[in-house]
């Protein structure tokens, strides 16, 4: 069961990271820019899609749910590998610019929950059968 979204997450991961990698150059940084945040928003749009459009079995329903669940933590884990010590040595306004980010972005996860229409929250639970 898990296997069936193994090809729609790889398949996000590399087109986000080319996208961070292409925006990383548009900007003169050398690195991939949300090449990661990139791949994440693809999964999410193309598996709501696919589940709209009901064009995929239960079978690989439930695979694509496994590792969209995963994927954060994975996400997570990748992150760490970045350069957190170079961040860090560039200056208060580096870790300031990162902590008032997430600071809004938690701020914003009610927001946008109260955005999305009741019918599709009941889907977007974890179903535990």
């Amino acid at each position: 069961m898990v296997i069936y979204g193994v090809a729609i997450l790889s398949f996000c991961m590399y087109v986000g990271l080319f996208i961070g990698e292409m925006l990383g150059s548009a900007i003169g940084v050398q690195g991939n820019v949300g090449g990661i945040g990139f791949a994440m928003l693809l999964l999410v749009v193309i598996t709501n899609y696919l589940f709209d459009k009901d064009m995929i079995s239960q079978k690989a329903q439930d695979g694509i749910y496994y590792w969209r669940y995963m994927y954060i933590p994975l996400v997570v884990a990748m992150a760490c590998r970045q350069n957190v010590v170079g961040a860090l040595s560039g200056g208060p306004a580096a870790v300031t610019a990162g902590v008032v980010v997430v600071v809004l972005l938690f701020l914003c996860v009610p927001l946008v929950t109260k955005l999305i229409p009741e019918d599709k929250k009941t889907r977007l639970t974890l179903q535990e059968d």
